[in-house]
């Protein structure tokens, strides 16, 4: 068996081995045995697992998670049934860019153009659960109302995904936000990174990153909200209105 040490070292030294499919067998992440950039990036991205604190920190170029094809740094397990995963995220060090962005990602497949899910907490603190229903087809996004969360959790529950978020100090609470996708196993889940500036990289630690069986509390309606579209044809979860 390899120490945790050597691994760490190991995947900073293979990142080009590792990109666009899995990592040599003995080169985990932690829990995660995959290690990919996903679409055009100007420079391989990096994950390294720290097991003193049980984080991860990944770094990544890539233009945007968005529109038909994605540009990220990856790392993922396979899974085939329900399941869920969260974790704090936080940026490392300032950034011109507001939309970088720091995601928990459930997706089809590899591919640029995958369907997918993801929470996606940018540089700003916006966050919103991302998604594109068909292969290379359009994101889209339903914002949620509770900006730069301390900690994010999606559920996959059945072919819905949900989107639980919280304040520092807080256990995660359904956002309102969800989304219906089918996904055929193996899928893939875990952490990304994304610059929105191909020409920039932007690093993100994920940190008491858990995956376990789904809550049904995630699939729990929240009182008080609804779905409101915006002018740009995404939604948002906003307060109703007292009479």
């Amino acid at each position: 068996m390899i120490p945790t040490q050597i691994k760490i070292f190991l995947a900073g030294a293979c990142l080009c081995a590792c990109a666009h499919g899995q990592a040599p067998a003995g080169l985990e992440l932690g829990q995660f045995p995959g290690d990919s950039d996903i679409g055009v990036v100007s420079r391989p991205g990096t994950g390294t697992y720290d097991a003193a604190t049980g984080s991860y920190t990944i770094g990544s170029s890539g233009a945007n998670m968005w529109f038909g094809s994605d540009a990220m740094h990856f790392v993922w397990v396979s899974e085939g049934s329900d399941t869920s995963i969260a974790a704090d995220i936080n940026f490392v060090g300032t950034s011109a860019q507001p939309h970088r962005k720091a995601c928990l990602v459930i997706r089809q497949n590899l591919t640029p153009g995958s369907p997918y899910v993801d929470v996606a907490v940018h540089g700003d603190g916006l966050t919103s659960l991302q998604f594109r229903a068909v292969q290379d087809g359009p994101t889209k996004e339903i914002q949620s109302d509770l900006a730069s969360p301390k900690r994010v959790r999606l559920d996959k529950i059945g072919d819905t995904i949900y989107l639980s978020d919280s304040r520092a100090g807080e256990d995660p609470q359904p956002s309102g936000c969800s989304f219906g996708l089918h996904l055929t196993g193996p899928y893939y889940i875990g952490l990304a990174v994304s610059a929105h500036d191909n020409a920039a990289f932007e690093t993100a630690v994920f940190s008491h990153v858990v995956i376990a069986q789904p809550s049904p509390a995630a699939a729990v309606p929240r009182p008080g909200v609804k779905i409101i579209t915006l002018p740009t044809g995404d939604r948002r979860v906003a307060p109703i209105a007292s009479p």
